[in-house]
């Protein structure tokens, strides 16, 4: 589950990030999450198991110049995600002012278009040859972008504070608990973590409750989970309890609060929970700790944001499948999307809800770049989602654009070809250019250029039903001259040089480039290289001098090869190294034999037909990757951490065939937030497989009771087994 960073004390939390306050506008993303109810003292019965986690979301309402969508992934809890670690004062002052300043953000926000949905199939990126374009094919003319200067931004908290020492990671203070807490704050999630002080906890200890209470509010609520202990006949409670009720059997857990862009302190409360001998629950004595989710993670500056890549979770089992299959709100056919009208009742609800924060950000982006009457520059692999080429279409001549034409996406019959034929009435023949590079046009950027809005949209989310959602993935939306200067620079040089790797990989794009993010240190380079300033093996060695953690979300690990494949091997086999790792699909050769080193990377699962109880089965939503994430985090826990991420696939076509963009953030607030990504996702699809075991197993999954002679308590492995052992110590 992710996991939040919290301010350290009950305080609010000591953020320099309140300097860019004045620049951070209310996120209007809100993820929907689970019934709230209040949480209640008694000892109740049955709880949910952490092992499992299940996002839910609310839908998001508004687009409005500063707005994201939010999404929430957690079992039980439907939050909106919350980013930069904001100060806020708590006086009645600062709590008008914040009031008034969200009632005037819901008058300015605009009502999102209705998406029709449709399902674009993912391309492998590291093979194939080009297909024949369709059409004529025009280069437009290599443009300069317009020098416009920017208003001053005043840096936000320096890129690497020690632990501690800012708002996004934050312990808990009871020295009478018996366990200690550590809050890390992500993008609209929290991680919880727990340690157990004292060696092991005591046989009758059954696991934790976590309870929350929103900025300014008085109530605490409980989260749920679906796990629960079995009834005195030995059966499964289908329905989700509180966790006062059915404990996390868990030291960690990532939660989306549903009200996640609220300002002010989000206050945790986790208190342990022991059964006596007759099955009743009683309290032990608790940890609480305050932390500020604010949406954006550094406002004005830099933003992370994830699709929710959950289709097959039970919380989109609960709240849409029951109102119509998958294939009413998302299209069937990538060919088709264009074309495609979603007819599920639910459609605007669970359009925010999958979409999540990158779709609200990307199409925010767009609006904004509409309304500023900006010059943008797009390059696009996907490209058959409607409310994405309705906007496309409003800029006019403003718009310059490459659409990948290899592979089916030449086709005739394809939606990029007939994205393509829209484009050129709306900006004209000279401004829309299909091309490949040396195989794929694989990029997925959005730059815009206006007198007010500056900002850049990189990372692995493709502009296609399936980018937005049914995949996992992410968009990185920075802002700034700077950045924009480079992303307009990269588009002439793929004009420029279109379907010639050789030619790209000469220009100064090709290479590292500062992108002048205040405070952050932050680089971009755009593929294809050349043999001179090709990435695989620079990053390769940089994930070879790892000394704490690796965790990393691959799309086509299976079937890349190459040096950071190797690296990856490698250090999955050493024990002294945390590796936790997922792919879209079973992975051979990274295999684990020892009991006390890592685990093999998981794959995207989803609970077919005859899941045990108390779950459902699954939607696949189509065929296609739905992990489709490129992003590896080294060393988030440390002062060196940092970040590699974008469309690039880590593999020998991505760095000297491919179009692609590819960062670095050597940053800890941004690591930590990939990092607690990583984690939700690796979490999500170890529990399915845990499921489809209990399955073939005939077995039951429900949570323990305390041990009888000759048992082992829940959380034996915990303490005895390696990589478990460094998970607990690790994230607590």
């Amino acid at each position: 589950m992710a996991a939040r960073k919290v301010t350290k004390s009950a305080k609010k939390t000591n953020s320099k990030a309140k300097t860019s306050k004045s620049k951070a506008k209310a996120k209007a993303k809100m993820k929907a999450k689970p019934k709230r109810t209040a949480a209640k003292s008694k000892p109740a019965k049955k709880k949910s198991k952490s092992a499992k986690k299940s996002k839910s979301a609310k839908t998001a309402k508004s687009k409005t110049a500063k707005s994201k969508t939010a999404k929430s992934k957690t079992a039980k809890s439907k939050t909106a995600k919350s980013k930069a670690g904001k100060k806020v004062s708590k006086s009645k002052a600062s709590k008008k002012a914040a009031k008034a300043k969200k009632s005037k953000t819901t008058k300015k926000s605009k009502t999102t278009k209705k998406s029709k949905t449709g399902a674009s199939k993912t391309k492998k990126t590291g093979t194939g040859k080009p297909a024949k374009k369709a059409g004529t094919s025009t280069k437009p003319p290599a443009t300069t972008s317009p020098a416009v200067s920017t208003p001053a931004v005043t840096p936000p908290t320096p890129s690497n504070p020690p632990p501690g020492a800012s708002g996004f990671q934050v312990v808990g203070t009871n020295a009478n608990a018996p366990f200690s807490l550590k809050l890390h704050r992500g993008d609209g999630m929290t991680l919880v973590a727990m340690n157990w002080k004292a060696g092991q906890p005591p046989a009758n200890f059954v696991g934790f409750a976590i309870e929350y209470q929103e900025p300014g509010g008085s109530t605490f609520f409980a989260l749920n989970n679906r796990l629960g202990f079995l009834d005195a006949s030995g059966n499964v409670n289908p329905q989700k309890l509180s966790t006062l009720q059915s404990p996390i059997q868990k030291f960690r857990w990532v939660h989306f609060p549903r009200n996640a862009e609220l300002v002010g302190d989000f206050i945790y409360r986790v208190t342990p929970m022991f059964m006596d001998a007759q099955g009743a629950l009683s309290k032990g004595e608790p940890q609480q700790a305050p932390i500020q989710l604010a949406r954006e993670t550094y406002p004005g500056i830099a933003n992370v944001t994830f699709t929710r890549g959950f289709v097959s979770s039970q919380a989109f089992v609960d709240r849409y499948l029951a109102h119509g299959p998958i294939n009413t709100l998302v299209a069937p056919l990538a060919a088709k999307g264009l074309d495609f009208k979603p007819t599920h009742p639910d459609t605007q609800a669970a359009l925010a809800w999958m979409g999540f924060e990158a779709r609200g950000a990307i199409l925010q982006t767009l609006d904004e770049a509409i309304a500023d009457h900006a010059e943008v520059r797009v390059v696009a692999y996907d490209l058959n989602l409607p409310e994405i080429l309705d906007r496309l279409v409003q800029l006019g001549p403003s718009l310059k654009i490459i659409i990948d034409d290899s592979d089916s996406h030449g086709d005739s019959d394809s939606a990029e070809t007939a994205a393509e034929s829209r484009l050129v009435a709306s900006a004209g023949r000279q401004n829309v250019l299909r091309q490949h590079m040396g195989n794929l046009q694989h990029n997925k950027t959005i730059a815009v250029n206006g007198p007010t809005v500056k900002k850049v949209v990189f990372g692995s989310t493709n502009l296609s039903w399936r980018g937005f959602y049914v995949q996992a993935n992410n968009a990185l939306e920075v802002t700034g001259q700077k950045p924009v200067d480079l992303a307009f620079e990269a588009f002439d040089s793929y004009v420029a040089k279109s379907n010639s790797a050789a030619g790209f990989g000469a220009t100064p794009s090709a290479d590292w480039r500062d992108l002048g993010l205040p405070g952050i240190d932050a680089k971009v380079a755009f593929s294809p290289h050349s043999a001179a300033n090709a990435k695989l093996d620079e990053i390769a060695a940089d994930l070879k001098s790892t000394t704490s953690s690796l965790l990393y979300s691959l799309a086509f690990l299976f079937q890349t090869g190459g040096s950071v494949r190797d690296a990856i091997e490698d250090l999955t086999k050493d024990s002294n190294i945390f590796v936790y790792g997922i792919s879209d699909k079973k992975v051979g050769g990274i295999d684990v034999q020892d009991p006390n080193g890592n685990v093999t990377p998981v794959f995207a699962a989803e609970l077919g037909a005859n899941v045990p109880e108390p779950f459902k089965s699954e939607p696949t939503g189509g065929t296609g990757t739905r992990m489709h994430h490129k992003f590896t985090v080294i060393d988030f826990d440390k002062p060196t951490a940092r970040v590699y991420l974008g469309s690039y696939n880590f593999s020998k076509p991505a760095d000297r065939q491919n179009g692609e963009n590819l960062l670095i953030i050597k940053d800890r607030r941004i690591a930590v937030s990939y990092m607690i990504e990583a984690l939700s996702i690796f979490d999500h699809y170890t529990f399915r497989v845990a499921v489809k075991q209990a399955k073939s197993k005939g077995e039951r999954l429900h949570l323990a009771r305390p041990p009888g002679p000759g048992e082992e308590a829940w959380f034996e492995d915990d303490f005895t087994v390696g990589h478990k052992i460094k998970d607990r110590l690790l994230f607590s």
